[in-house]
C-alpha cells in the first residue's frame, strides 16, 4: 500500500491516505460563528496542496458548546452559506472534505453560559460544578449534533467527524472520569458509549446512508481495550471511519516507548487498525512531520490513513513531498505549537517561507 493509492470510505473515494487533521483557527472566526473569507482560503490552500481529505476544525453544535467566542459554528441555518464555501474550495482543487462537530462541555467557556457535562463534576472555572444532563438535555443535544450534520450536508461537506476525544463532551460520556452517572448513560461501557451512539444513529437516520460520519475517538480511555470496546459500539450504530487521538484518561501499561519511528499516540491508531482491519479504515495522528514518517505508516500497513496536523499548518503542500519527493517547508516542533489559543496563529514554519528572519527550515 502507498500514500498515493485511492481509499474509499462508506461512497465518498480520497485520492489518497493523507488527511488534514482538524485545527482550530481561533483568530479567524467571529462571534457570530460564521466561517470567514480567512477560512475558506486557509482550506483552499490545504487543498490545493494535494490532501484526499481536509478535516475541518471543530465546529460547535450550540452556542453555549463553543471553547470561546471566537469559534466557528453550524447551529443556525445562517452559518451555511460561508461552509458551502470551504466545502466548494476543497472540492474544486479535488479533495472530499468533513467537517468536524463539537460540544465542549466541561471545557465550554464559562462566560458563554452554564457550562453542562455528563455529571456534576469541576469545570474550568474554580470552585464551579458543571449542570448534570437530564435525559431530556442528553436528548436535545443529540439533536443539535443532527441539526449540525443537516446542515453540513447542506453545505456540501461530504460528511462529519463527531469530536469524541480530547476532554469533550462525547468524550467525557465514555470516560469514567467525567461520567458518574448511574442510569443508562453511565456505568458500563455500552451505556457510557450510548450518547455517541445515538448520536451516530441519528445521523444516519437524517443524512442518508451514503454520508460519510468519523469519530475522533480517544484511543485510550483510560486503556486501549476499554476504547476499543467503545469504538465497536459506534461502529455497530453507523461509524465509517474511526480517526484516533487522545481522551481524558491515559492509564495503560501496555503502552511503552520501543523505540518505534511513530510515537504512542500514533500507537493507538495502529492499535485500532490492528483490530478494525478490513471493517472499518483506521488513522493515526500526531507527530507525523517528515514525509519518511507519513509512508513508513502507510506502506507497511499499520493504518489506514495519517491525519496530517501540524506538518499541514507548517506548509500547505507537505502533501507533496510525501507523494513526490518534493521540497517542504518544515514544522519547528515547537513545545506547544503556535497556531494554540493565546499564541499568535502564524507559526514560524510558515513565516520563514515569507522572511529571511528564520532561514534554513526548507528541506
Amino acid at each position: 500500500m502507498r500514500a498515493g493509492d485511492k481509499i474509499t470510505i462508506n461512497r465518498t473515494v480520497l485520492k489518497n491516505r493523507l488527511t488534514m487533521a482538524p485545527t482550530v483557527k481561533f483568530d479567524m472566526a467571529s462571534a457570530d460563528g460564521k466561517a470567514t473569507d480567512e477560512h475558506v482560503e486557509h482550506y483552499r490552500e490545504r487543498a490545493e496542496g494535494g490532501y484526499g481529505l481536509i478535516c475541518v476544525e471543530a465546529t460547535a453544535v450550540t452556542p453555549g458548546g463553543r471553547f470561546g467566542k471566537n469559534h466557528m459554528g453550524l447551529w443556525e441555518d445562517g452559518q451555511i452559506p460561508g461552509h458551502e464555501r470551504i466545502a466548494k474550495a476543497c472540492h474544486d482543487a479535488g479533495a472530499a472534505v468533513i467537517i468536524q462537530l463539537n460540544h465542549a462541555g466541561l471545557n465550554s467557556a464559562p462566560d458563554l453560559g452554564e457550562v453542562i457535562a455528563p455529571s456534576a463534576v469541576p469545570t474550568r472555572r474554580e470552585g464551579v460544578f458543571a449542570k448534570e444532563m437530564t435525559v431530556n438535555d442528553i436528548r436535545n443535544m443529540q439533536e443539535r449534533f443532527a441539526d449540525g450534520a443537516v446542515r453540513a450536508k447542506k453545505a456540501g461537506y461530504d460528511g462529519v467527524q463527531l469530536h469524541g476525544c480530547h476532554s469533550y463532551l462525547i468524550n467525557q460520556f465514555m470516560s469514567k472520569k467525567t461520567n458518574l452517572r448511574t442510569d443508562e448513560y453511565g456505568g458500563n461501557v455500552e451505556n457510557r458509549a450510548r450518547f455517541g451512539s445515538e448520536t451516530i444513529r441519528l445521523i444516519r437516520e437524517r443524512c442518508g446512508e451514503d454520508f460519510l460520519i468519523s469519530v475522533r475517538i480517544a484511543g485510550v480511555e483510560p486503556d486501549v481495550a476499554t476504547a476499543i470496546e467503545v469504538a465497536e459500539e459506534y461502529v455497530k450504530a453507523g461509524c465509517d471511519y474511526l480517526q484516533v487521538s487522545t481522551g481524558i484518561e491515559w492509564d495503560d501499561p501496555t503502552l511503552k516507548d520501543e523505540g518505534k519511528p511513530y510515537n504512542l499516540i500514533c500507537e493507538l491508531g495502529v492499535r485500532f487498525h490492528e483490530h478494525f482491519k478490513g471493517r472499518v479504515p483506521v488513522s493515526c495522528v500526531n507527530g507525523i512531520l517528515t514525509p519518511e514518517a507519513a509512508r513508513f505508516l502507510i506502506e507497511n500497513e499499520l493504518v489506514d490513513t495519517v491525519d496530517l496536523g501540524r506538518a499541514a499548518l507548517a506548509d500547505p503542500a507537505f502533501c507533496r513531498a510525501v507523494l513526490e519527493g518534493a521540497s517542504y517547508v518544515k514544522c519547528f516542533d515547537c513545545p506547544r505549537c503556535q497556531y494554540g489559543p493565546g499564541m499568535p496563529h502564524k507559526c514560524p514554519a510558515e513565516l520563514s517561507k515569507k522572511s529571511s528572519i528564520l532561514p534554513g527550515n526548507h528541506v
